[in-house]
């Protein structure tokens, strides 16, 4: 049985992708923090203040690109592409439709 999803499988590995990147940059800016006894100059470090924001960045927006991303194969079905016997399925079920309506 063959489900119709929204996303195909590239989707998810791409939105998988992503979250790991955001995940990661995330992690890079975690690490202790100062205190009211000890200050920490850590906390101002190139890595948590501009990698790990430009890496969680750089997930989001890829997040957009992965459910925007449409495969090559994926192709809708117009009523011009159709065959006469396909026409005529469609045809019969809007005749089916528009009787049920009543």
């Amino acid at each position: 049985m063959k489900r119709n999803l929204a996303f195909g499988r590239v989707n998810f590995i791409l939105l998988g992708i992503s979250m790991a990147l955001v995940i990661i940059g995330f992690i890079l800016m975690s690490g202790d923090s100062s205190t009211a006894k000890a200050f920490n100059p850590d906390i101002f470090s190139p890595m948590r203040i501009k990698v790990a924001p430009v890496v969680c960045l750089v997930g989001f927006i890829s997040m957009i690109g992965a459910v925007m991303y449409r495969s090559k194969d994926d192709t809708t079905t117009n009523l011009d592409e159709l065959n006469d016997k396909d026409v005529n399925k469609f045809e019969k079920t809007q005749i089916d439709l528009s009787k049920k309506k009543r």
